[in-house]
């Protein structure tokens, strides 16, 4: 018999809205988290827009009853303890509940913006820096803090596979509850903005002097973000025990690597291609029956047209809407399946297809025009969030309605 994972909270912080209601908000007038604010003293984080939280780290933790104030948290483990804990309570679980069930983090940054402190000061004097900075550093760091919080006990793990790792959580999730081996999981993603990785990316020429582009043929390249998004999965049986209201079902998943390139993605879309069509293939529904993509499209020219060739490749005859909202609230790396995976939900709850920002003329190869207004009153079944990363490891969830 089919175990159907059911989720039953969501939470999320991202640059256009600390909660579920201020992110439905902001949808709702078609904001963007897009600007030349900066928080970090950069040269680059000037000059670059980006998709930047207003709040420092104190701010922040401010917003976080129970947190254990004796313990120094990088950025990305705050965040990630603001959305899981909406989330956590969306979903009406209680501290007995936590204590049994699972939690599946996912960053690529981790403690990047305490090491760079401590790098600083350690620069400025070898025998100085705080090494509770350093010990931040590490990306399981911010899973256990979030656990701590939580009180999740039974399994705790840390899954890091660039863009498409907050994706991969969710499905490792969903593995969970089909083997018996949890009831309940909390997953998601996590990523902060810091020196490193804006500098990172511009080392890489794929960021943007200009608000993003998704699958214009214009597009200069990405917008980095920081935001989380988490999710409370569990099972039919699980959720029918406590008496918990399904939002959404995670009816079908699937992750493929090419290993075309370090970072770029195969020109035929070999990855993207495999990663939907095995969502599809574990939901049991067909192609024909998804009524929305929310794309990955970063606003790169690789990751564009490998994407659009890919979604050609399955939909040839009949493309359903399809739009990216990385132009909303910038790429957000390991965290960017987990806010998009949000968005989606909120799509099914109430009936949206959200806009492809700043879209103007279609790549000419294959002609994809993506939705340029929020479309309301679109009612959808199944929805299909793509999240790539790099190295080719591609991931799709198809979310369906209850």
């Amino acid at each position: 018999m089919s175990v159907r994972i059911l989720i039953t909270g969501i939470g999320s912080v991202s640059s256009i809205g600390l909660t579920i209601e201020e992110l439905t908000e902001s949808i709702l007038l078609s904001k963007t988290g897009v600007s030349s604010q900066t928080r970090l003293d950069s040269i680059l984080a000037r000059s670059l827009p980006t998709a930047q939280i207003q709040l420092s780290n104190e701010e922040l933790q401010a917003r976080i009853p129970n947190i254990d104030q004796s313990h120094i948290h990088s950025r990305t483990a705050l965040l990630g303890m603001l959305a899981a804990s909406e989330a956590v309570k969306m979903a009406g679980l209680s501290d007995h509940e936590c204590k049994s069930a699972g939690l599946v983090n996912s960053t690529s940054a981790g403690g990047m913006d305490l090491g760079e402190l401590f790098y600083a000061d350690y620069l400025q004097d070898p025998n100085g820096g705080n090494l509770a900075f350093a010990q931040t550093h590490d990306c399981g760091d911010a899973a256990e803090q979030m656990a701590a919080l939580l009180h999740i006990e039974k399994y705790i793990t840390t899954i890091s596979t660039a863009c498409s790792s907050a994706a991969n959580a969710m499905i490792h999730a969903a593995r969970l509850i089909k083997a018996g081996i949890c009831d309940i999981v909390v997953a998601g993603g996590s990523d902060a903005i810091g020196k490193f990785t804006i500098n990172g990316f511009n080392s890489l020429m794929i960021l943007s002097d200009e608000p993003c582009q998704p699958f214009d043929k214009n597009r200069k390249g990405l917008n980095l973000g920081e935001a989380a998004g988490y999710f409370v999965l569990e099972s039919e049986a699980s959720a029918k025990r406590r008496g918990a209201k399904a939002l959404a079902v995670l009816s079908g998943y699937g992750n493929a690597c090419d290993a075309y390139h370090q970072t770029a993605s195969s020109p035929n879309g070999e990855g993207a291609y495999l990663a939907m069509m095995q969502a599809i293939n574990v939901s049991g529904y067909k192609p024909s029956e998804i009524d929305y993509i929310n794309a990955h499209g970063t606003g790169t020219q690789n990751n564009d047209m490998s994407e659009s060739v890919a979604l050609l490749r399955i939909f040839p005859d009949h493309l359903p809407p399809v739009s990216s909202t990385k132009a909303m609230t910038g790429h957000t790396l390991a965290a960017a399946g987990g806010i998009e995976a949000v968005m989606s939900v909120l799509a099914l709850q109430h009936d949206w297809v959200f806009p492809n920002k700043n879209f103007k003329d279609a790549i000419e190869e294959t002609g994809i025009i993506p939705v340029t207004e929020l479309q309301i009153n679109k009612h959808s079944k199944h929805i299909l969030s793509n999240s790539f990363g790099f190295g080719g490891n591609n991931s799709s969830l198809l979310i369906s309605a209850c």
